[in-house]
């Protein structure tokens, strides 16, 4: 397998399993978007809680250049770890949140 397909697997595989985490509330969907074509990957939550809306990103990953851009993660979960764990080098994660100049600090490529 190639390394894009292997890395579309690997984020798909993770939106997946964390998708199935969290149905307390049967007013709020989960829902898993899979752009393959362009490249990126979201786990939202959407609908309503009472009252309030809600629409939240839990993750949001894309593929650039060969690497593995972690755009969003509103979770405690070290998601860079398990990408690791999958047989990501850490030179393909970019954790995207972090500003360009912080991304030195971190353990995984700058870009």
């Amino acid at each position: 397998m190639d390394k894009l397909n292997h890395y579309r697997q690997c984020i798909q595989s993770l939106l997946t399993r964390y998708a199935s985490y969290s149905k307390n509330n049967p007013e709020i969907e989960t829902q898993i978007v899979f752009d393959t074509e362009r490249n990126h990957y979201l786990l939202l939550r959407t609908g309503w809680d009472r009252e309030h809306r809600v629409h939240y990103c839990t993750f949001h990953f894309d593929i650039k250049d060969e690497k593995i851009w972690i755009q969003e993660n509103n979770t405690d979960v070290e998601i860079g770890e398990e990408l690791e764990e999958m047989g990501i080098p850490k030179q393909d994660i970019v954790v995207g949140f972090h500003p360009y100049y912080l991304r030195q600090y971190t353990q995984y490529s700058v870009s």
